[in-house]
């Protein structure tokens, strides 16, 4: 299989990541660092526990950089540690060897990460649920003053006050005692925002569609597509408000700063007369789930392959990123923005995990055939057994330590910390198992961004380290 077909795959692969990543892996960033500085921590220790154990088995200093890229499945480290030394023969038969252990044996890291959950790890997402709640307070607190006691973490809709109509809310507006009003948000804020107002009412003013109506409409309107939520402005142009947005199988909070993307579908909370122009306005076709802007998925994987050749020059050598890492980045930064001037950089859940799902069986085919070709010359060898079992050392030694640190040095989700497994060993194999594993969740994705590139960059300079000993 030509070579140009598995790269297409893997940055295609790398990049839909990246987007589908990009939201939440900025928000991670400042709790993220911690968990960056312990994935070096452990590439750092499994180099010298392969430059120690390697020399015992008496092998050669470039076998042992090439197992190190094997055993830790990263080719652009093979290619940097032949460049350094000059010497492909070795390089290649050692990460030809210790390759296989390296999938397999992270693969069995990750099983068992997401089979053995800690007792009190969250869901994906804390499910929302709406509450009526009627106002005993008499100081006559904002809806403002409220959010902002409570962290922004619900959402208030309806206000019914008397016998005036049902009218929607905005933050300026003061509650007033006997007021009931709709409050939206994970169930524990729910209730303190209930404890804190007043008390549940018997009354679910939700049900009552004669004045205000709700439905779910989808996001199709390319021209809303990577906007934030009060840059579209529902209240100004049709007094409409939105409680919620389900992205994929996620229902997430509609906060004004939300980034909208193609395909979400909105929970929309607008007069019975103006639906059908809120409807009309943000689209509400299926073509929300599955278009995708053609002219920003193409600069998008162009700037991150171009971001992968950049050679970063040091002493001995010098290293590039590779194209999954350079449209890893890329797809980050894009899934973040939404959009960049006209062009919609952001792309549909649905199509992302189709896109992705196809990268990734493209790439293990082109793996396999290179793998099938190498692997039967490698291991009948003279130095087969011996880097065979390097390679085991070194994949068991990371795996082992990736697992100790988790779950008891950071005490990490096991969605989160299979991500992690797989970023840190640079392995879409091993994301694509914990992905179908854990039903898609998220959090996957995230732990594995959190640790791709700084596991890239570290394995590309100790192979090189290793390799010019």
């Amino acid at each position: 299989m030509p070579h140009v077909i598995g790269t297409l795959g893997l940055v295609l692969f790398t990049y839909t990541v990246g987007i589908t990543s990009g939201p939440s892996f900025f928000s991670s960033l400042r709790r993220g660092w911690p968990i960056m500085l312990s994935v070096t921590v452990v590439v750092v220790v499994v180099a010298v526990v392969a430059a120690g154990f390697g020399s015992m088995l008496g092998l050669e200093s470039t076998v042992v950089a090439g197992t190190f890229a094997g055993a830790l499945t990263n080719t652009p480290a093979l290619a940097a540690a032949a460049e350094a030394s000059g010497d492909t023969a070795g390089t290649t038969i050692g990460y030809s060897i210790s390759y296989v252990w390296g999938v397999i044996g992270m693969l069995l890291a990750a099983a068992w990460v997401l089979a053995h959950r800690r007792p009190d790890e969250k869901p994906a997402s804390e499910p929302l649920v709406h509450a009526t709640v009627r106002v005993d307070r008499t100081d006559g607190p904002t809806v403002g003053d409220t959010l902002r006691r409570h962290g922004g973490r619900v959402v208030f809709t309806r206000l019914r006050r008397g016998d005036e109509p049902e009218t929607l809310l905005d933050e300026a507006e003061p509650f007033q005692a006997r007021d009931l009003v709709t409050v939206v948000g994970p169930r524990d804020v729910v209730e303190a925002v209930t404890t804190w107002l007043g008390h549940r009412s018997s009354h679910d003013i939700a049900l009552d569609r004669h004045e205000l109506d709700y439905r779910r409409v989808t996001i199709s309107n390319a021209a809303l597509a990577g906007r934030e939520l009060s840059e579209v402005d529902l209240p100004g142009r049709f007094g409409a408000h939105v409680s919620r947005v389900r992205r994929g199988d996620l229902d997430l909070l509609a906060s004004p700063g939300f980034v909208l993307q193609m395909g979400d579908r909105l929970r929309v909370i607008a007069p019975t007369s103006r639906m059908g122009e809120v409807s009309a306005y943000l689209g509400d076709s299926e073509r929300g789930m599955s278009d995708i802007n053609a002219g920003g998925f193409a600069l998008g994987l162009t700037l991150g392959v171009l971001l992968g050749l950049v050679h970063v020059p040091l002493p001995g050598g010098g290293f590039s990123l590779g194209a999954a890492a350079g449209t890893l980045i890329v797809g980050l930064v894009f899934g973040r923005l939404g959009r960049i001037g006209p062009v919609v950089t952001s792309m549909p859940s649905g199509a992302a995990r189709s896109l992705s799902h196809f990268g990734m069986i493209t790439f293990l085919a082109y793996a396999g055939t290179q793998a099938g070709q190498q692997i039967t010359a490698a291991v009948t060898s003279d130095l087969g057994w011996k880097v065979a079992v390097l390679g085991v050392v070194i994949t068991t030694a990371a795996a082992l330590l990736l697992l100790i640190s988790g779950r008891l040095v950071h005490r990490l989700g096991s969605a989160e910390h299979a991500g992690i497994i797989a970023g840190a060993q640079t392995q879409p194999a091993v994301l694509a198992f914990a992905d179908d594993r854990s039903g898609q969740d998220t959090r996957v994705g995230i732990g594995y961004v959190l640790a791709y590139p700084v596991a890239m960059v570290v394995k590309i300079l100790v192979a090189q380290l290793l390799a010019s000993f």
